[in-house]
């Protein structure tokens, strides 16, 4: 009996293709802290290029002439006016003052940052920096610095000596001081200390917490081909 030449393909039966059920996908549980220490700005060298490009108008002025007399000047004025208020002691009035420089000062040379006038000229090297930490490019021990640091040393003495050392406004004037000067230590320069921050996820994407797995229903099917006929 003669062969057939004939031969049939081989027949697949391919179903419809692999669809992966979207299963949910859940974010990791991650942990908030309530104090938040980092540090702003990169110090990189395209920074420090930008810091130098042009002069740094929001905090040269420290270095001018009349600049050196302008917080004696100042603190001497505002004392004159709390001194006309009706009904203030001397006591009190060296109080108020001393508190009052040591908040003014410290809203302005370290809690503002950036610069507060629009400028391209330093391409935004300055935006996360306080006025102290732009004085003088960040260098420290600085004449300008250790002058804005005896300052408020200098008024607490005078203020806590002419308060007769009395305890609750020596404890109130100490306390405005060290909040003071402390940030004003080279340790904390670029340093933020952050309460309760925003909880935020550091890897950039959603942490799977099921595996995405086909389906059962919609799996590839393949059926062994027929056998050859002969």
């Amino acid at each position: 009996m003669p062969l057939s030449n004939t031969s049939s393909s081989p027949l697949f039966n391919i179903s419809s293709p692999v669809l992966l059920s979207p299963t949910q996908v859940r974010n990791r549980a991650r942990s908030k802290s309530i104090v938040k220490v980092e540090q702003v700005g990169n110090n990189s060298f395209e920074e420090s290029q930008d810091q130098h490009a042009f002069p740094d108008v929001n905090s040269e002025w420290v270095n001018r002439k009349g600049a050196w007399l302008m917080h004696p000047l100042l603190i001497i004025f505002g004392k004159f006016f709390i001194d006309m208020i009706p009904g203030i002691s001397s006591e009190m009035s060296w109080t108020i003052t001393n508190v009052a420089y040591m908040v003014i000062s410290y809203f302005m040379f370290h809690w503002a940052t950036g610069v507060p006038f629009k400028t391209f000229e330093h391409a935004g090297a300055y935006d996360h920096l306080t006025l102290w930490e732009q004085i003088d490019g960040g260098a420290h021990y600085t004449p300008a610095k250790k002058r804005l640091f005896v300052t408020p040393i200098a008024l607490f003495l005078i203020s806590t000596h002419y308060t007769h050392y009395e305890p609750w406004t020596f404890a109130l004037c100490f306390i405005s001081l060290i909040i003071n000067l402390f940030h004003k230590l080279p340790q904390v320069h670029r340093v933020r200390v952050r309460i309760l921050p925003p909880e935020e996820d550091r890897s950039g994407s959603a942490t799977p917490g099921t595996p995405l797995t086909p389906t059962t229903h919609n799996t590839m099917l393949l059926s062994p081909p027929p056998p050859y006929t002969l």
